[in-house]
């Protein structure tokens, strides 16, 4: 099978998503591909969802692109309704060494633009936070940072940019690319599809590398040696709902070469977040986690924040960033076939600069010939799920109705509605795992992490979506991949045992 298209996409993470969106209404034939089952299935699903403040970055793409990429966010979450919040950001300093470190930063984010950083003294900083570390001596303060879930808002875009046309291929892994075998010198990309591994064909004239981990493989198929990845792996820890709402800001320690440090949240949800850690030359394939690494990143965040109940831990994960031996993003036409853009490379700040990456990449399409507008928001997306505050005795009716009544609770930890989960199946991008609706909907992200609503939404999967109901449910959800993650109740029998 040969298919057509003018504007070839490859990955569906936020890059790859933020560049379908803001082509949507050029009204060109735009294919996005994608080797996993949903969008943001990479590092954009497991990072800390940080809206950085744009001071960090020294130099290149990534501190030109961070702070314009960060001004974007509050326009967007009203047009797409993803979850974000401004938040302010706070790097901590310890010792007068690291406040003096301070002041250098400082002149960095402003001699990038960023125009509302503050330098705060101790005494400011626990009026502010007072769950802070009292050794607290000063910190930087970045008052339009924020926090955002990164998976909803490559949903949200994949839904909007579907909605006008945009096709979106998951399950459709990249094998080869002959850039002029293709009708009319058009760049041909060979696909394997799905679980039998048919062979797909697309052709477009022009293409776009935002492959994220796979994307330095896409550039050894062309040869151009334009991307060189190394990958370095970061684990975090995930705490009960309502657990980070006592910190209001995020919080960061002193950076080093290897990143921004160990950091504490809240995520949009209200969940305490910690980490990550850095550890470099892993494998892109690896996302398990260790007792070993998590409560260095525990012991190292209690630094920050001394007060942090370790059972309240519901879940712990880990994200794999892909950087370029440049150390930047790269961002650039292919050295030997100009009508291919690489979007490769993109470690932090990726994700607040997700915007400004995608406008950049338009661009160089448009220089490169094709005929390309760079939209902005719509009408407002309609989001999945509002506000909810079902008190306890409602909970229990709702959670009793049976089947097929769309205020029936299906999943009680997150009070997600049977009508709420049948929304998410049916607006235009493939679901077809517990693990694609609870990113939609956040049934399974609760306290229980699932025990309850896992098979309920099994369920609705297999009566509206699948037509195969044995087939796909167990090997595409992460509780069955095979991933070794370290359980809640290992974690905190790791931590007594070492106080």
């Amino acid at each position: 099978m040969n298919l057509s298209a003018d504007l070839i996409i490859i990955g569906a993470g936020v890059v790859g998503a933020m560049t379908a969106w803001r082509a949507r209404r050029s009204g060109l034939r735009i294919v996005v591909l994608e080797a996993a089952n949903d969008v943001s299935m990479g590092s954009t699903k497991a990072n800390s969802g940080i809206i950085h403040g744009g001071y960090a970055e020294k130099s290149g793409l990534r501190g030109q692109l961070c702070y314009p990429g960060r001004l974007m966010y509050p326009e967007l979450d009203r047009a797409l309704n993803f979850g974000f919040r401004t938040t302010g950001s706070m790097i901590l300093a310890f010792t007068p060494d690291e406040a003096h470190g301070l002041e250098a930063i400082l002149a960095q984010g402003q001699e990038n633009g960023v125009d509302d950083l503050e330098l705060l003294t101790g005494e400011q900083v626990r009026a502010m936070e007072p769950e802070v570390n009292p050794a607290v001596v000063a910190a930087l303060w970045c008052r339009g940072a924020g926090i955002a879930s990164p998976y909803e808002l490559t949903i949200a875009l994949m839904e909007q940019a579907v909605e006008t046309g945009v096709r979106f291929v998951p399950s459709t892994r990249v094998v080869a690319i002959d850039p002029d075998s293709g009708a009319d010198g058009g760049i041909q990309v060979i696909c394997e599809q799905g679980a039998s591994g048919r062979t797909v064909t697309f052709t477009a004239g022009h293409l776009v590398n935002a492959a994220g981990a796979g994307s330095g493989a896409i550039s050894a198929m062309l040869g151009d040696g334009d991307v060189n990845l190394s990958f370095r792996k970061g684990e975090y820890l995930l705490f009960r709902k309502g657990s980070g709402e006592r910190i209001t800001s995020v919080l960061f320690q002193m950076p080093t070469a290897l990143g921004k440090g160990i950091l504490v949240t809240s995520t949009v949800h209200g969940n305490l977040m910690i980490g990550p850690d850095a550890q470099n030359d892993t494998d892109p394939e690896d996302t398990a986690t260790d007792v070993s690494s998590l409560a260095s990143i525990f012991h190292e965040a209690r630094h920050s924040v001394p007060n942090i109940d370790p059972a309240h831990l519901i879940r712990t994960f880990s994200g794999v960033r892909a950087m370029d031996a440049s150390g930047d993003f790269v961002i650039k036409p292919s050295s030997r076939y100009p009508r291919i853009i690489h979007a490769a490379g993109i470690q932090s700040p990726g994700l607040t600069a997700a915007p400004a990456i995608a406008e950049l990449v338009l661009k160089q399409l448009k220089d490169a010939g094709l005929s390309v507008t760079c939209s902005w928001v719509d009408a407002p997306r309609r989001p999945i799920y509002g506000t909810r505050a079902v008190p306890t005795p409602e909970l229990k009716e709702r959670i009793a109705l049976p089947k097929g009544h769309p205020e029936r609770i299906v999943c009680r930890c997150e009070q997600v509605s049977e009508s709420e989960i049948l929304d998410s199946l049916q607006r235009g991008l493939p679901v077809t795992s517990p693990d694609a609706v609870k990113r939609r909907t956040r049934a399974g992200m609760g306290w229980c992490q699932g025990q309850f609503c896992r098979p309920r939404v099994v369920e609705y999967l297999r009566d509206h979506v699948l037509n195969d109901p044995c087939g796909i449910l167990e090997t595409e959800d992460v509780a069955h991949s095979g991933i070794s993650r370290v359980r809640g109740d290992e974690f905190k029998k790791a931590i007594k045992g070492l106080e």
